[in-house]
């Protein structure tokens, strides 16, 4: 990915809160040559000293073939929005700000255990505030058997690219009008991305 020195971010803990808050992304592998792709969430985890990349494609799915050996690349996207340059004190060009970041390792496969540990921390992660969780631990056996229709993943993360494109090389006047101008918008991205940017230069 390529990414301007003023919007790059290397900060570890800082990347990892944002995947773990916008956890559904896009895998990427080849299959003879030609790249393939499949939207899913992921779970970013220590696993046995290594941060990983986990999750499950459906089994009839075919990208799940190409998984093993070969290096892949995940790519989480938060807020994103268009930028109108009639919100500069100057004239300039419009542009396009948003927040990804590109995971890349080798995958492979996982074993029965490590899938159903897999579904198990998925559920729990998005089901334990609900006031009837359903859970992997309370399922019958009869569901559990659905994970026969899924297989498992496992990316050890070998390289790690962050970018913040938050009008960050606007002076403060521009800053200030770009998050109006976006809340002015009438639409959820804009919104959000005016909430970020407020958030970002507070910080």
């Amino acid at each position: 990915m390529f990414i301007p020195k003023l919007f790059q971010v290397t900060d570890f803990e800082e990347i990892r809160g944002f995947v773990e808050a916008h956890a559904f992304g896009s895998i990427v592998t080849v299959h003879e040559g030609r790249p393939v792709a499949t939207h899913l969430p992921f779970q970013f985890r220590r696993i046995g000293g290594e941060w990983t990349v986990t999750g499950h494609f459906a089994k009839a799915n075919p990208q799940w073939t190409t998984i093993g050996g070969q290096e892949a690349l995940v790519m989480i996207q938060g807020p994103h929005a268009y930028v109108s340059s009639s919100w500069y004190t100057h004239e300039n060009v419009s542009t396009w700000n948003y927040q990804a970041v590109h995971l890349y390792g080798v995958a492979r496969l996982m074993d029965e255990k490590e899938l159903e540990e897999e579904l198990s921390l998925l559920m729990r992660k998005y089901e334990h505030h609900r006031e009837n969780p359903v859970l992997w631990e309370t399922l019958s056996e009869q569901t559990k058997m659905q994970k026969n229709a899924v297989v498992g993943f496992t990316i050890r993360i070998n390289e790690i690219q962050a970018a913040y494109k938050l009008s960050q090389n606007r002076n403060n006047a521009d800053y200030r009008n770009i998050i109006d101008g976006l809340r002015g918008e009438g639409n959820p991205d804009s919104e959000r991305m005016a909430a970020l940017m407020e958030t970002k230069r507070s910080e």
